[in-house]
């Protein structure tokens, strides 16, 4: 979803009017959400806060050790490296001494004795390029530069290393994290995301792609002498949505397009004999969730050819597999979202058959997003990171569905909230699975509460996943509620007819997906169906405040950064892109297609209590969407409250801000249904 970098001064006097500082607010929101005792939500869900989590894993070449970043305690981040036959894990970092480091972003070496990542143990704030012989010694550091860095990666003979570098950069990439506000003359918000090389021996970076186009992601080919990256001109986060596969020498120079694609596309792969590329490609809503199917083409540009096209699930990771002597494999290792949970699969590139190496209802992925691993050389063995409702992120690795844990960081951590159940209903001929969380300490002879948690994107799916500190539903059954995690049409994890299903009909065919889910978990559950709330963010927000204007069945919402006008929110974003495949035209070209989705042209049917949530700095739902959807709400004389969160983007940074918002939601659902 889009980005804002201007705000309104009207915007402004409301962060100032109605979000006071942190303290006052969470002092505010525990006394609501715990009645005389003032105890939190959030402090009942601690689990949430006190997880340790981890942001990548990554198997070396020859399948015998694993490297993972996790967060340290005390800020920043940390790397380990274990065997995977079961030793100590061992601490990597480019300090000399004892500090709090942002390091991350690791790869290997292709022979698996180095490893790549990013430090900032130089200097605060400004991460730099290391290389660490794991034989002995200190890291050596490879860059002196000021901006961001990402995503390093070795070239086939281990001399290079491939980075993508933004020069200048006055924060990290992409729409989730607060935007910069501008002032004076207003211009786009252009950045230059570019691809350049490290000498491993002799340090120094030089930048290879031009500097009129942002690349997102890239492969080295085979041989080391090119590359292959998804890339587009202008605005970054804007363009992502129309981005090309190019390919562009080593030596530099300009970029060769050899794919236009319809929709959008991810993770570009080489193929071992250096003859096709290998791309995802779909209807994709965000740049993070990487969803659609697998499609092939010859390296040097041509016909794409869509080698999953019946698959009744979601592609979002992939990588080759060497599956003969020659190493020229024709077998693609890929990561598949099906029905809440994980799949991983082969794929033969010649007859499209898919061999599935391991299913489950877990989330497994080394990003959060969707499922995903890394593999080693001959696509034997991998690393993850596994999760789900019941069980807290841990790193697993070894031999594709023999895994082994890795890491025990959070074996102490119990679940405070009830167990999760997979339902599944059908509606208007679609096949429908969601997540069904029960309530702590459950008693069947009792009815319950049930607040409906509609997931982002939309293309994106309700996983079981251990949530995390900006998770704000999984605590109401802490509370005593139910919570339905409902994966409507236009949700990854049923195919890509599933996912366009709803293009040109936002808040109707899914809607009424959720709703046919909503009577599914009444039937099998002791669900008071006179007490039912709804609630979501992002396009889950949106969907609350649709959900406000279509029904009386639910008696309370809080709509988290939600979307109340198509219309206007169209002028307001930076990346209107996004809306153009969703949509089918530009809303100057077809104003009614974007009015008839729209919650504030039903405004006047509302009449549930909503309590609005949103950050001031939100670049892909921005704040005036909420204030227009309150504003209209007191109008007509429906109670509401807003509540804008001082410098938060999409997603919340601040702990302070995150336990808070739990609390509030909380306190507008007990206060409204309890």
């Amino acid at each position: 979803m889009p980005k804002l970098t201007r705000k309104s001064a009207l915007v402004i006097i409301l962060a100032v009017i109605v979000c006071p500082q942190p303290q006052k607010l969470v002092a505010q929101a525990q006394h609501r959400a715990g009645g005389q005792n003032g105890a939190s939500l959030s402090g009942l869900a601690r689990p949430l806060f006190t997880a340790k989590t981890f942001s990548q894993a990554v198997i070396s070449p020859n399948g015998k050790q694993v490297a993972w970043v996790e967060a340290a305690p005390s800020g920043g981040s940390s790397i380990f490296v274990s065997e995977v036959s079961g030793s100590q894990p061992r601490a990597i970092t480019a300090a000399s001494g004892p500090g709090h480091f942002a390091e991350d972003s690791v790869a290997w070496s292709p022979d698996s004795k180095s490893l790549a990542f990013l430090s900032d143990a130089a200097k605060s704030g400004q991460q730099q390029l290391y290389v660490l012989s794991l034989s002995g010694g200190q890291a050596r550091k490879l860059t002196s530069v000021k901006g961001f860095l990402s995503t390093p990666g070795f070239s086939p003979d281990g001399k290079t290393v491939g980075v993508l570098f933004t020069e200048n950069a006055t924060r990290a990439a992409g729409p989730l994290v607060a935007e910069t506000p501008q002032t004076g003359v207003i211009q786009d918000s252009v950045t230059e995301q570019r691809l350049a090389l490290v000498d491993v021996t002799a340090g120094g970076l030089k930048q290879i792609s031009p500097p009129d186009m942002y690349v997102y992601e890239f492969d080295w080919s085979p041989d080391g002498r090119r590359f292959v990256v998804t890339a587009a001109p202008g605005n970054g986060d804007n363009n992502w949505y129309i981005a090309q596969i190019y390919t562009i020498e080593a030596t530099g120079g300009e970029l060769t397009s050899i794919h236009k694609p319809q929709l959008q596309i991810a993770n570009p792969a080489w193929s071992p004999d250096g003859k096709s590329v290998a791309f995802i490609g779909g209807l994709m809503s965000d740049e993070p969730s990487v969803g659609g199917d697998i499609f092939v083409i010859p390296a040097q540009g041509g016909e794409a050819r869509n080698i999953t096209s019946e698959m009744k699930a979601t592609a979002s990771w992939l990588a080759w597999v060497r599956d003969n002597k020659s190493g020229n494999g024709q077998t693609i290792l890929f990561g598949k979202d099906i029905e809440g949970g994980s799949d991983i699969a082969t794929v033969d590139v010649g007859s499209g058959k898919i061999t599935t190496l391991f299913q489950t209802g877990d989330l497994l992925s080394v990003n959060g997003w969707g499922t995903s691993i890394t593999a080693s050389a001959d696509g034997k063995s991998a690393a993850v990171i596994r999760q789900s409702f019941s069980h807290p992120p841990e790193v697993w690795a070894g031999v594709i569905g023999s895994w082994k844990q890795i890491t025990s960081r959070n074996a102490a951590l119990k679940a405070a909230w009830g167990e999760a159940k997979s339902i599944h209903w059908t509606n208007e001929g679609f096949n429908l699975q969601g997540w069904l969380l029960y309530p702590r300490d459950f008693d069947p002879a009792k009815k319950y509460p049930m607040v409906v948690y509609v997931h982002g994107g939309p293309g994106l799916m309700a996983r079981s996943q251990w949530p995390g500190s900006h998770s704000f539903a999984v605590p109401l059954s802490s509370a005593g509620y139910f919570v339905l995690f409902p994966n409507y049409r236009g949700s990854f994890g049923e195919g890509e007819a599933f996912t366009r299903a709803n293009v040109r009909d936002f808040g109707y065919g899914d809607f009424r997906d959720i709703m046919a889910g909503v009577d599914q978990a009444l039937k099998e559950a002791p669900i008071d169906e006179h007490r039912m709330g709804i609630t979501g963010w992002s396009y889950g927000g949106y969907m609350t405040m649709w959900a406000v204007t279509q029904t009386n069945r639910f008696a309370a919402a809080v709509a988290g950064a939600g979307l109340a006008n198509y219309q206007s929110y169209y002028g307001e974003n930076q990346i209107d892109q996004w809306m153009i495949p969703f949509f089918g035209a530009s809303v100057y070209d077809d104003p009614e297609v974007y009015a008839r989705s729209s919650p504030i042209t039903f405004i006047k049917k509302a009449k549930t209590p909503t309590l609005v949530l949103v950050g001031d700095s939100d670049g892909e739902c921005p704040t005036p969407q909420s204030y227009e959807f309150w504003h209209a709400l007191k109008t007509i004389g429906v109670k509401t409250e807003l509540v804008v969160y001082e410098h938060e983007g999409h997603m919340f940074a601040k702990p302070a801000h995150q336990r808070d918002l739990i609390d509030r939601a909380a306190a507008w659902f007990e206060e409204n249904l309890k």
